[in-house]
């Protein structure tokens, strides 16, 4: 077992993950979309400063007309043989589509990064949800979920490494803005480590498995109906080894590393009878909430979720406690028409398939575009299940007036604190978003906290309001939304004084 690496990293997770990315691949095509741009930035610069991958080479960077070439060139790249890949959010996850279901059915290797952010629906929001990556996930491309900007970090490389082992790409995905833009203290993977971990028998299989002259082979044909069928249905075999791939590529992670994960995290009471089943950055807040309930003697749970496709239904069951009589199922989505949101359905069709006593199970949706998410809303959704027949299909976090399916919430619920917490108000380009970014990053260097920060402005950015949320403590840090009560706020901007209650939330 190997020591593990002690270097601590101050960065948000587009950071994080373009670290991975660019000393994983020979090939990265990017093209600029908020809030997925700053990984391409990050892979540019590494490449223009001469910084090489684990093999001793300079990544080749490529930057295309729109996210459709940049999936374009992943294909043909992959096609050729090198380690590719590229990093989208919303829309342009969209426009990538039509080559992720080919290098899925062609089983080439490769690993998307997305920011997930919403979609573009009756407006254009350029906030974070799981409206993108929901749409892609029939493309057969796997689908690894981390909730913070470590596990962003580290799932780069977990899934970089089973893509290989497995033939079968992955999306990594993790929260946009809300997790790509949240600046953290993380423990940094070394090259040691990635060496360690990257397949090299699989990378050559992969090399051996180009288009080449030399060993010339028909791909990309078309295929009639004596035929097509049979060939969809014999990739089967690499989808069922998947979740047992990841587990194993998890196992060696935490050998090397010392952090253990696993398809499915259960946090709470270990015969919980209330559990909420949740993925990405909202488990931070739920986490919070369930510590604190337990602590006062609740039988509350909660079913985190890292490898969402392929679903492993056996993996989900085991990890459920046995004694759960209620489930609420929380999707950061929304699909108008289905008879419920993918997570929801998903959870309800592994308990029918394993023949399992079936707890009361609702579905619910939260966050979407970065919609607020904090323990009171958890909270208010246990006291929900607390009914006989708790509402199924709500919504937490707005008050629906017109369609009434929200829940309702007390607003003060409180979870232990060991942070200290400022607020920063500022004008967009006022330099106090850039003045802050330095000050969390010098508190993490410089003492042993853990710290966080976090800067909401709207679309307008430049000329708007922006407040920056700095946390930092002795313990880790799991709050992934805005600070509501705080011990520091600072106006950069004397005359919000007379605007706005600038000490609401002192």
């Amino acid at each position: 077992m190997m020591k593990p690496e002690n270097k601590k990293l101050i960065c948000d997770a587009n950071e994080a993950v373009a670290r991975v990315a660019h000393k994983t691949n020979e090939v990265c095509a990017i093209y600029p979309i908020t809030p997925a741009s700053p990984m391409g930035e990050h892979v540019d610069v590494y490449s223009a400063e001469g910084q090489e991958n684990i093999w001793g080479d300079v990544p080749r960077i490529i930057e295309m007309q729109s996210e459709g070439g940049a999936a374009g060139t992943v294909h043909g790249s992959l096609q050729g043989g090198a380690l590719t890949t590229t990093f989208t959010a919303s829309q342009g996850l969209l426009l990538m589509l039509p080559n992720m279901y080919k290098m899925a059915g062609e089983l080439l290797p490769t690993v998307i990064h997305v920011a997930a952010r919403t979609l573009a629906t009756h407006a254009l929001s350029i906030f974070g949800d799981h409206s993108d990556v929901m749409s892609a996930r029939q493309t057969g491309f796997s689908m690894l979920f981390g909730g913070s900007v470590q596990e962003a970090h580290d799932f780069a490389l977990i899934s970089q490494v089973a893509a290989l082992k497995s033939k079968v790409p992955f999306m990594n995905i993790f929260d946009g803005f809300r997790t790509s833009h949240e600046i953290s203290k993380i423990d940094a993977i070394s090259d040691d480590v990635i060496k360690t971990m990257m397949p090299d028998e699989e990378i050559m299989k992969h090399k051996k498995n180009s288009l080449d002259p030399d060993n010339p082979v028909i791909r990309g044909t078309a295929q009639n109906p004596d035929v097509f069928f049979q060939a969809r249905e014999a990739a089967n075999k690499y989808y069922e080894k998947v979740p047992e791939i990841v587990q194993d590529t998890m196992d060696e992670f935490a050998e090397l590393t010392g952090r253990k994960y696993s398809l499915f995290y259960y946090i709470g009471h270990p015969e919980a009878e209330k559990v909420m089943v949740i993925m990405g950055s909202a488990q931070g807040p739920v986490r919070e909430t369930i510590d604190t309930l337990v602590e006062k003697g609740e039988k509350v749970g909660a079913l985190f979720v890292r490898l969402y496709r392929p679903f492993s239904i056996h993996n989900f069951i085991e990890q459920m406690p046995k004694t759960v009589k209620k489930v609420a199922v929380l999707d950061r989505t929304k699909e108008p028409g289905s008879t419920g949101e993918p997570l929801y359905l998903d959870v309800v069709t592994s308990y029918v398939e394993m023949g399992e006593a079936m707890p009361t199970i609702v579905g619910g949706r939260y966050g979407l575009s970065s919609k607020e998410f904090t323990p009171s809303m958890v909270k208010g959704i246990f006291d929900e299940l607390e009914n006989n027949s708790p509402k199924n299909h709500f919504t937490i976090g707005i008050n629906d007036d017109v369609t009434h399916t929200s829940l309702t919430y007390k607003p003060d619920f409180q979870t232990r604190k060991s942070t200290f917490n400022c607020m920063f108000y500022g004008l967009g380009s006022d330099g106090t978003v850039g003045a802050n970014k330095n000050s969390i990053k010098i508190i993490g260097e410089t003492t042993d906290n853990f710290v966080q920060g976090y800067f909401v402005y709207d679309s307008k950015k430049a000329g708007a309001q922006t407040i920056s949320h700095l946390r930092f403590g002795p313990e880790p840090i799991y709050s992934s939304y805005l600070i509501s009560t705080a011990n520091f706020i600072a106006c950069h901007q004397p005359n919000f004084i007379n605007e706005y209650d600038i000490l609401k939330k002192i």
